[in-house]
């Protein structure tokens, strides 16, 4: 199964339509997944005609996507348990330790997390903590970037995508 990870769409502010590359690079997904900071709703629409979408909400989100999508979610394809979070909520710490101790009482397999931009593909234990950047939004980055989990029976490996994009 392919998983597209995006994160930090901020479609409204930093641009008026998902890019192009994004686009094609997700083509295959069979599932994508949005780990918050989507600003609009016309972000889960673009991101629907390719694949089914599941996300949760960002810090910058308003109540409309907050009541759709929530806060914080677990999902499970082909047997691998994915925590799905901002990272933006809890103690006073990197955006990654708060991704992972959104989940401490329920573990992942992977936590797939947004809201620093900063791509991370990383082991802590068991658990794989996964960010896959901004597709729009790359602040300090290099490149854009998104994310590509494929998951098989009761495996999977993540691997980020980078490109450039004006």
């Amino acid at each position: 199964m392919i998983i597209g990870v995006v994160s930090d769409t901020h479609l409204s502010t930093r641009a008026r339509k998902l890019p192009s590359v994004l686009m094609e690079g997700l083509r295959h997904a069979d599932v994508i997944i949005h780990a918050g900071d989507w600003f609009t709703t016309d972000v889960y629409e673009e991101l629907s005609a390719l694949a089914p979408v599941v996300g949760v909400a960002g810090n910058g989100d308003g109540d409309d996507i907050i009541n759709r999508f929530g806060m914080k979610r677990t999902v499970e394809y082909e047997g691998v348990r994915i925590g799905i979070v901002h990272g933006h909520e809890g103690p006073d710490r990197s955006t990654p330790e708060r991704a992972r101790l959104a989940f401490r009482d329920d573990p992942q397999d992977l936590i797939v997390f947004g809201h620093s931009h900063i791509p991370l593909l990383e082991k802590i234990g068991d658990t794989v903590l996964f960010n896959p950047g901004s597709p729009t939004d790359k602040r300090r980055q290099l490149k854009y970037s998104f994310g590509i989990v494929t998951a098989r029976n009761g495996t999977f490996e993540a691997e980020h995508r980078y490109y450039d994009w004006s």
